[in-house]
């Protein structure tokens, strides 16, 4: 039998469906750009471009859009923290980790040829950029141009040992930002065949498993080649990704998943072992939801409906109320786990939550989203890494009172789960986590609609852009979130009128504003702040943010403590055990060493102190603010497997301990921590106040 032309296949399925009739209809340098891709993978110089792209019709306008990668630096703390990232494992996991080494697939070698190329490319590239640094460009360098100067001739890319379509979508991803980076001429060519041919290939070998739960994020990739190329076959392959993927909106708008996931109970109802790749398996699996939450917002650009667009605040909803947790989070270890603050929540899933917040933030345009997205970033995120980023957890819990290799109420995952390591569980964390910080950078400012700029998320940096037609750079100064005060300086090129957006975070219990000095009206919290002026060089904005400690009811009555963006928790005495080494790192063991069952008063009384933000932004050896406040242990609340017993409702103190002063810190810098304290029961606090300090 006569194998049949790849080219000529695709030829009559765009015959067929109409879309090669649409292709004539094209730019020339769009067509040209399909049809050859020979010429245009010999030329890889390009112009990186600091302007926002806007939404091109038929596409649904939306209030804000992210700035291109490469527009916005870390400064301050926040580039001290994407050093210690590119120091420890986020620079050298190539060095030590042989899935995104020399041998990788996505290298051409015949090693890992699925997903972990494309993770570690995720974040590595931003990464890179972001810090302007030669080695970590060369590292991301050599899979790019692998995977540019590599097409399959009939529009595939990527390793010839699978055709899967889920790991595409990813390197899709980092092909998106490395044109916004570059502008490498040989990146919309080789998107444009591989998007021809998949919509050809998809109706006889359609999304499944993966794929069909993460469609969405390809549908990102999607929808950024149509804002370039108005290329109409793009929204025919969007309809379709649409089609064939999980409806996720549907899912939870009768959310029928109100418990802590039954592994057995899956198995029985998904009729096989693996319940990974069962479609029920897949439906609770905590980094599929992380990334289905951008699902409805991403698809609303298409489909123009405020259903898809508001979908997202229901999803969130129902993850908060039956399985959420005070750091953020939703529980999934590695699927849905309820409220109990024992349970963990996987790193992958942290950081496509902040992604998908990201994404549907701009979408929106709802602050709140950006209030989410600060809480997960800056507690839940560093929560799960040792200071130095050469380990991290697969899975953190609130209520994390040992580290080790006992078997823990986790629903699925194995005990090495919570061990701080190289690998710990299983390696798509220690190949993706890399995303976390540079993203939050990428989305710290977004253009706005109507030609303006918006402050969405507070961190130190500065903005290289265009506005109105004029270069403009911003640099904002802060601590935030370790303060409340935020400067903002603009640099036009020259005097130009713009819209200018400040978010007020939704806790704050009052703001003050001012340009150059004059005080200036501002808004209520959850809201922007919009200041419609011109703007001259060296114009300044002072903008702070009321707050003080309060406390969060939870699971079972207990109660989590905040100030602001940042959640508290009590420090645990670590006493750290290596268990075994791994090349350039090694896997760790975290056992108590002082007491941690300790619980609070109704209206218990905050004392906040700052000090000085350090080289170790989210240090235990100096955090740069706490709080103090009367406890009282509580004997009946103990341990199993190593794990915390469920938070006890409202417990008796020993009448035996006295109170005591607890120190609270960030979430993140201990790494053996009580999150969700028990609320006693009135009357347990009727003892003389003693001066201990734990």
């Amino acid at each position: 039998m006569t194998e049949r032309n790849p080219f000529q296949a695709r030829r009559d399925f765009l015959r067929a469906s109409g879309a090669l009739g649409l292709a004539t209809m094209l730019p020339a340098a769009v067509r040209a750009a399909i049809t050859d891709t020979r010429s245009a993978t010999t030329n890889k110089v390009g112009a990186a471009s600091n302007t926002a792209t806007p939404s091109l019709a038929p596409l649904a306008p939306q209030p804000f859009h992210r700035l291109p990668a490469g527009a916005i630096q870390p400064a301050g703390w926040l580039h001290r923290q994407l050093e210690i990232q590119a120091s420890g494992l986020g620079g050298h996991l190539d060095e030590t980790w042989a899935d995104v080494g020399p041998d990788s697939g996505w290298l051409g070698g015949s090693g890992e040829s699925w997903e972990r190329g494309p993770y570690f490319l995720d974040g590595l590239l931003p990464l890179a950029w972001q810090l302007d640094s030669a080695p970590l460009k060369a590292k991301a360098q050599k899979f790019i141009d692998w995977t540019l100067d590599h097409p399959w001739p009939n529009g595939m890319f990527g390793p010839r040992s699978n055709d899967d379509w889920w790991p595409r979508m990813v390197m899709l991803k980092v092909l998106t930002q490395y044109h916004e980076l570059t502008g490498d001429a040989r990146v919309m060519p080789l998107m444009t065949n591989y998007f021809v041919y998949q919509l050809g290939a998809l109706p006889a070998r359609p999304l499944r498993d993966w794929g069909r739960s993460r469609w969405q994020d390809e549908l990102l990739s999607v929808v950024w080649l149509y804002n370039r190329t108005a290329d109409p076959r793009l929204l025919q392959l969007a309809a379709l990704l649409h089609k064939q993927g999980f409806d996720w909106q549907g899912m939870f708008a009768d959310f029928p998943f109100k418990q802590k996931v039954d592994v057995a109970k899956l198995k029985a109802e998904g009729g096989g072992d693996d319940v990974f790749m069962e479609d029920l398996g897949q439906r609770v699996h905590g980094v599929n939801i992380a990334m289905a939450l951008k699902s409805s917002p991403v698809w609303s650009q298409l489909s123009g409906h405020a259903s898809d667009r508001d979908a997202v605040h229901h999803q969130l909803s129902m993850l908060d109320t039956y399985h959420g947790l005070p750091n953020g989070m939703f529980s999934a270890d590695e699927h849905l786990a309820g409220r109990n603050p024992s349970q963990g929540t996987e790193l992958c899933t942290v950081v496509e939550t902040m992604f998908s917040l990201e994404v549907a933030l701009a979408i929106t345009g709802d602050p709140a989203l950006a209030d989410r997205l600060e809480t997960i970033a800056y507690n839940a995120l560093p929560g799960t890494f040792t200071d130095d980023m050469w380990a991290h957890q697969y899975d953190q819990e609130p209520n994390q009172v040992e580290c080790s290799l006992h078997r823990r109420p986790w629903t699925t995952n194995g005990p090495e789960s919570n061990l701080f390591g190289l690998e710990p569980h299983f390696g798509c964390c220690t190949a993706n986590f890399h995303q976390g910080w540079p993203k939050l950078t990428q989305s710290l400012w977004m253009a706005t609609e109507d030609g303006g700029m918006a402050a969405m998320v507070y961190a130190p940096c500065s903005v290289q852009t265009v506005v109105q037609g004029a270069p403009l750079r911003i640099e904002q100064s802060t601590d935030y979130p370790f303060r409340s005060r935020v400067e903002i300086v603009l640099h036009p090129a020259r005097a130009v009128a713009f819209a200018l957006k400040l978010r007020i975070p939704g806790w704050a219990t009052g703001s003050t504003l001012s340009v150059n000095g004059h005080a200036q009206p501002t808004e209520k919290a959850g809201r922007f702040v919009t200041l419609q002026r011109e703007w001259r060089p060296g114009d300044t904005i002072a903008l702070s943010f009321a707050s003080a400690p309060i406390t969060v009811s939870g699971f079972n009555d207990s109660v989590s403590v905040r100030d602001g963006a940042l959640v508290f928790a009590l420090p645990i005495a670590e006493s750290w055990i290596k268990w075994r080494p791994r090349g350039l790192t090694a896997d760790w063991q975290v056992y108590p060493a002082s007491r941690w069952n300790m619980g609070l008063p109704e209206n218990p009384s905050f004392h906040r102190a700052e000090h000085p933000v350090g080289p170790i932004p989210f240090s235990r050896k100096q955090p740069p603010v706490t709080l103090t406040v009367q406890g009282r242990p509580v004997a009946s609340w103990k341990t199993e497997e190593g794990a915390a017993d469920p938070v006890p409702k409202r417990p008796q103190a020993d009448a035996a301990d006295a109170p005591v002063m607890l120190t609270l810190m960030p979430y993140a810098a201990p790494k053996l921590r009580i999150t969700a304290f028990p609320l006693l029961a009135p009357g347990s606090n009727d003892h003389p106040k003693d001066d201990h300090l734990v």
